[in-house]
């Protein structure tokens, strides 16, 4: 897929140009009937109906997981900040039970991952018998605020993406081009030239969605990284940066 990343739009342009115009001179050309020109008037909507959808989806779970994620790591943050109030004792098991379920939830990825650590954490918050049950009470508020966050994951996390949409793409896909391929204009080349164009067009198409989905699939290998940087700064920051920051203890 990187190969396919660094490969400029205009290149594939002038090879598949190059391949179809090649192509037309081989295949047979067909004088089609209506009811066929119809059949490839409705494969050719449907194919156009298919590459928004899958496009759009992609891109709207990421940027949900995305804001989400980010969102609880907040929240997370906000809670640990809270701990600086509290004894020493009390302030540094409440920071190991946060990390705990940090690298639960950021090692399983899963629907309703860190469950267990979570409620572990807000067990120790309704036990709490120390010198300031105010700060207690604030961030077990926070907790069960976050639990939309994580309702929220564990529903996208549970909405499985399947490969079905890329086969039915494909298939519509090769059906589209061949219909175009086997169209008899053998007397002009002009109209040999518009072929390959539509046919090189179609598989520029095609390969654009793979360029942007590669793009989206490399986007999501960080959703979970304000989690992981939360937890890797020892509860300083949630965004990738080299700053100065006051640890947390």
């Amino acid at each position: 897929m990187k190969l396919l990343l660094n490969i400029r739009l205009s290149w594939f342009f002038f090879v598949f140009f190059g391949i179809f115009f090649t192509l037309i001179h081989f295949v047979p050309g067909v004088t089609f009937s209506a009811s066929a020109l119809t059949l490839f008037s409705v494969n050719s909507f449907l194919y156009g109906f298919y590459v928004s959808p899958i496009l759009s989806n992609q891109k709207q779970r990421t940027d949900d997981m995305t804001r989400i994620v980010r969102a609880e790591a907040n929240a997370l943050f906000e809670m640990l900040l809270r701990t600086k109030k509290l004894p020493r004792i009390s302030r540094n098991k409440l920071q190991s039970m946060f990390a705990e379920y940090m690298i639960a939830n950021y090692n399983e990825r899963r629907p309703a991952a860190g469950e267990r650590q979570y409620e572990q954490i807000i067990s120790y918050c309704l036990d709490y018998r120390g010198k300031d049950p105010e700060t207690i009470e604030k961030i077990l508020n926070g907790l069960i605020a976050n639990q939309q966050n994580r309702s929220q994951i564990a529903m996208l996390l549970s909405n499985k993406i399947y490969s079905n949409e890329w086969l039915i793409s494909m298939v519509l896909f090769t059906i589209t081009t061949s219909f175009i391929l086997f169209i008899d204009v053998k007397g002009s080349i002009w109209m040999q030239i518009v072929k390959a164009l539509l046919c090189t067009g179609l598989s520029m198409l095609m390969v654009n969605l793979l360029k942007l989905t590669t793009l989206t699939h490399k986007r999501a290998h960080h959703i979970w990284d304000p989690l992981d940087n939360l937890r890797t700064s020892r509860f300083r920051r949630t965004e990738d940066i080299d700053q100065p920051a006051q640890a947390i203890n």
